[in-house]
């Protein structure tokens, strides 16, 4: 368990076709154009790639394809969630038997849950694979947001070692630095500006508008690294105009819109969600070629 993560890894969408199964060449293909524009590394069946609507099988496809298309060249993070413990474990333990480099753990809930028994939930995915562990967090979807003592008692087990958190107080992800030190590494969501939790402290993005404009966010947090800050604050204002798009539509069905407006067949989000039309997808178009994104 050595790899270290941080940069921008773009939470990937999932393809599927009409019959449920999996648009490989389609998943293959974005794999490859992300590559190419530099990313630190990806991360199949995060809340872009719609893990909540897909079943286990085509949970595995998805993760096995994009390892096959990925062949080691930066590291999967790939998704585990689940409503029982087991279930959870299941799912890490499968993953890493495919050759995941690390696992995003979630934390799905339907009953409230003590705070004892959030921790036994991750701590149980972490005991169960010799992989790192990135814990995420999502307040808007999620019953409860991970408190900070229950991030304090997790920061102390070995292979817990991230947190994306996709609140938009960037203020308490400040409070989480401070009381957990440098045992757990921040990672910035698409609710946060990036270059403010780089800022910060924090070591990269993981999230879904990365994969409209993987070099934009790859060139953010170059600069970021060099504190070439005036340059950095520039493009981060370019930039969030994809972020405020997001905030007013879907995030799947945003950012399958929007691939589907770069030349990828990316298909439309998993029923019941709806595709994007009419003013919705202009918008998200008038957007991609502000930021000089689409084809042509």
């Amino acid at each position: 368990m050595t790899k270290q993560f941080h940069g921008v890894f773009p939470y990937l969408v999932s393809p599927v076709h009409a019959d449920g199964s999996i648009r490989d060449d389609a998943l293959g293909r974005l794999v490859e154009h992300l590559i190419a524009a530099g990313v630190h590394g990806l991360t199949p069946l995060g809340s872009t790639g719609e893990f909540a609507y897909l079943s286990q099988t085509q949970r595995e496809r998805i993760v096995a394809v994009v390892l096959e298309a990925t062949a080691g060249r930066v590291p999967v993070v790939a998704g585990v969630a689940a409503t029982t413990t087991s279930d959870a474990v299941s799912q890490a333990q499968t993953l890493a038997r495919m050759g995941v480099d690390g696992i995003l753990a979630v934390l799905e809930t339907y009953f409230p849950l003590s705070a004892e028994a959030t921790i036994n939930y991750f701590t149980a995915i972490a005991d169960a694979v010799n992989l790192p562990i990135v814990l995420y967090t999502n307040p808007r979807f999620q019953r409860a947001d991970l408190s900070l003592d229950v991030l304090e008692r997790l920061a102390d087990v070995p292979n817990i070692r991230y947190l994306k958190d996709a609140s938009t107080n960037t203020g308490h992800l400040l409070t989480v630095m401070n009381r957990v030190g440098d045992r757990l590494q921040i990672f910035a969501a698409s609710a946060h500006i990036p270059l403010a939790v780089m800022l910060i402290g924090g070591v990269g993005w993981m999230a879904g508008p990365a994969c409209l404009i993987p070099r934009q966010s790859v060139t953010l947090y170059q600069l970021a690294r060099a504190g070439k800050w005036p340059e950095a604050v520039t493009l981060q204002r370019q930039l969030w105009r994809v972020n405020e798009v997001f905030a007013r539509y879907g995030l799947a069905a945003c950012v399958k819109a929007g691939l589907n407006l770069q030349g990828f067949d990316v298909g439309d989000p998993v029923p019941p969600q709806t595709p994007l039309t009419g003013p919705a997808l202009a918008d998200i178009e008038a957007v991609l070629a502000s930021a000089g994104t689409l084809p042509g």
